[in-house]
């Protein structure tokens, strides 16, 4: 099922996107880096973008909390479908924390 050609691009989108957004929030509310006037911004506009070009792919979830009320009203596929927005926002995030420690980290 998860070599699916359609499931893994939805999944590769979703973890991107996610890295993608996490990143982007953990470099503007670094202390040592971030800049704290700006960053309500570039969190909102990076969401925004993410929406933009990920919703034609999946639907976007980007928040796994998001997804799981939708798809518990929903049923049906929506259910089946619900690991895919659970587990890969999650991969994503951690993926963003990972390289923000190698890339963000005073050494």
């Amino acid at each position: 099922m998860f070599l699916n050609s359609v499931v893994m691009k939805k999944y590769i989108s979703e973890m991107i996107f996610t890295f993608i957004f996490v990143l982007v929030v953990l470099g503007v509310t670094d202390d040592k880096k971030g800049t704290p006037v700006m960053c309500g911004l570039a969190i909102g506009l990076t969401l925004v973008l993410v929406h933009i070009v990920c919703i034609p792919i999946t639907g976007t979830s980007v928040n796994p909390a998001r997804s799981i009320g939708p798809a518990l009203f929903e049923g049906g596929k929506a259910l089946t479908q619900l690991w895919l927005f659970i587990v890969a926002p999650f991969a994503g995030a951690a993926l963003s924390a990972v390289v923000w420690k190698s890339i963000g980290s005073e050494k």
